[in-house]
């Protein structure tokens, strides 16, 4: 679902290179989880895969079910089917978050040719999802993100999960600023949306995640190259030992 050959990407103001010669393949049904140090590539990564124009790729490709994505904008790669979980979701005053949901919900609608939901069906829908996230209603009247804990918004992006069902799901260190119980709820409702035609891009630093979101494999990023791949175990090897030997044996 998923293929990266040789990514080249830097940052567009200064032309520091962060992705250098990244290679990645993600089939469909999987979730893989990358790993590695501060200033490895990890959030670069996700957002140079969900298109952010403050990055620019040099050299290589994506491609997304056997196209490439890199002429595509962020709305048109959301269209196709690619979603990015921040890891500091973006707050956004005066916009409050039920219609945020109905028009990202109805803007995808549109760009697939299907007609936008009724107020009724998508209050059904709404409803029913944030009911499994053990979220208030409530809570979707407050402005998006303004005045949310950590583990509200990272509820509140999970639920625009679920509703625009995405075919290649990136969660960029979902895991920072929860509490255990809250990372429960999370990993709970990502773990609904796993599925044999949906791909799960998975960032963090821990492995504390990756006991509630277990990873069909794991990869180990550092200077922007995947230096490292395997299952699950090493992750649990990781925890242990740190990057240091790898780092070491990639340097």
């Amino acid at each position: 679902m998923l293929e990266i050959k040789n990514l080249h990407a830097r940052i567009a103001e200064d032309g520091t290179e962060i992705i250098r010669g990244l290679n990645l393949s993600v089939k469909a049904g999987e979730v893989a989880a990358i790993m590695g140090p501060n200033g490895s590539g990890k959030s670069t990564l996700s957002y140079v895969l969900a298109g952010r124009d403050d990055y620019e790729v040099t050299e290589g490709d994506i491609l997304f079910n056997g196209e490439s994505v890199l002429e595509m904008d962020p709305a048109e790669r959301a269209a196709a089917g690619v979603f990015l979980a921040f890891q500091y979701p973006l707050e956004i005053p005066g916009v409050a978050t039920m219609e945020f949901l109905k028009v990202a919900l109805n803007a995808q609608r549109k760009a697939r040719g299907e007609e936008p939901l009724k107020i009724p069906d998508l209050m059904k829908r709404v409803r029913a999802a944030a009911d499994e996230l053990g979220m208030d209603m409530a809570m979707l009247k407050r402005p998006l993100n303004v005045g949310f804990s950590g583990g509200e918004k990272k509820r509140a992006e999970i639920l625009q999960m679920k509703l625009l069902e995405p075919k290649l799901c990136v969660l960029d260190e979902t895991d920072s600023g929860l509490d255990i119980d809250a990372l429960k709820i999370v990993a709970d409702g990502v773990n609904a949306l796993r599925s044999p035609d949906r791909a799960m891009v998975v960032i963090t630093h821990y492995q504390r995640l990756l006991q509630y979101i277990v990873p069909d494999s794991v990869h180990v990023l550092y200077r922007g190259q995947v230096v490292k791949s395997g299952d699950k175990d090493l992750a649990l090897q990781l925890e242990e030992k740190g990057y240091a030997d790898l780092v070491g044996e990639a340097a």
